[in-house]
């Protein structure tokens, strides 16, 4: 969903995190991707991320400043595993790997699209 330059105030409702599957774009196998907000000018992005049990996003680098709230489910990378209720930072120039045993659904901010390594 693309907003204007001067946007609406927008509330993220229940049936928004379940969605109908035509509002979920697969982003690698077992992980959609529903965008809520962006701004193709800034590259600025909020979007809700589902995991299905043992997917993973693979090697990347934030090229902007990225913040993930943990829904449901637990997510991890190289520095840990994050539980439902967890927040998560990772700032411009660091790279991770993300996988999730159970599945999850999380809430992101990107400052930035993020760059794949070895992609």
């Amino acid at each position: 969903m693309t907003h204007p330059k001067t946007p609406l105030p927008f509330t993220l409702s229940p049936e928004m995190i379940e969605g109908d599957s035509a509002d979920w774009r697969q982003l690698r196998e077992g992980v959609v991707l529903r965008t809520l907000f962006e701004d193709t000018d800034s590259g600025y992005s909020v979007g809700l991320i589902r995991y299905q049990p043992a997917a993973c996003v693979p090697l990347h680098r934030h090229i902007g400043d990225e913040h993930i709230y943990v829904l449901s489910g637990s997510q991890q990378d190289e520095r840990g595993i994050y539980a439902t209720g967890s927040y998560i930072y990772n700032p411009e120039g660091s790279q991770h790997s993300v996988s999730s045993q159970d599945g999850c659904l999380v809430l992101v901010h990107w400052h930035k699209p993020v760059q794949f390594i070895g992609d």
